[in-house]
């Protein structure tokens, strides 16, 4: 069993696959794509470490994505990767096209064919899990309640068009629950 993290060289992704690797055996398949938010630096406490497989590529390439779901047959995906800074979106708005929605659906129909091929017990035990940050969600101010994604929240505060992104993915064609909270399960 492995996990599969897009987006795994940047802030919140590398900290995940160290903290990660630091508390489980369990070995982690890093995809990204080494942008201006990537950093492999941030793995050098892992260099010869086998529960760390890294892997540069873009997300949105499906042959790559199929290739590693075929390979390293993972019970979750944990979507980090995004373009996220939201003055980058106004000066060069195509990155976070093809990033945000173009290669995170690319992501999902890859998953969806994986999942679709996976026996009973474990499509029952697979997680898809879509991380983002508060230039997405929008920023919580000291009264408000904590943030919970819901499709039935109308007061979702999404910043920037694209940020509907993330709340579309958690959910699979038939309109049930795909991402849960549950991933460590």
């Amino acid at each position: 069993m492995s996990i599969l993290v897009t987006g795994g060289a940047g802030f919140i992704g590398s900290n995940f696959v160290l903290d990660w690797l630091t508390q489980s055996g369990e070995p982690v398949v890093n995809l990204d794509k080494l942008t201006y938010a990537g950093n492999l630096e941030n793995f050098a406490s892992l260099q010869g470490d086998p529960r760390h497989v890294f892997v540069q590529g873009d997300l949105g390439d499906r042959a790559l994505v199929d290739r590693l779901l075929a390979q390293h047959r993972p019970r979750a995906v944990l979507h980090f990767a995004a373009e996220s800074h939201v003055d980058r979106s106004i000066h060069g708005p195509e990155d976070f096209i093809q990033t945000n929605i173009v290669g995170t659906f690319r992501l999902l129909e890859a998953v969806r064919a994986y999942w679709s091929a996976l026996p009973e017990a474990d499509k029952s035990a697979f997680r898809f899990l879509h991380v983002s940050t508060d230039e997405v969600y929008g920023t919580l101010s000291k009264d408000d309640p904590p943030f919970a994604e819901t499709w039935n929240d109308v007061t979702l505060s999404i910043i920037w068009p694209a940020g509907v992104v993330p709340m579309l993915s958690s959910k699979d064609a038939q309109g049930k629950a795909f991402a849960q909270a549950e991933v460590f399960a």
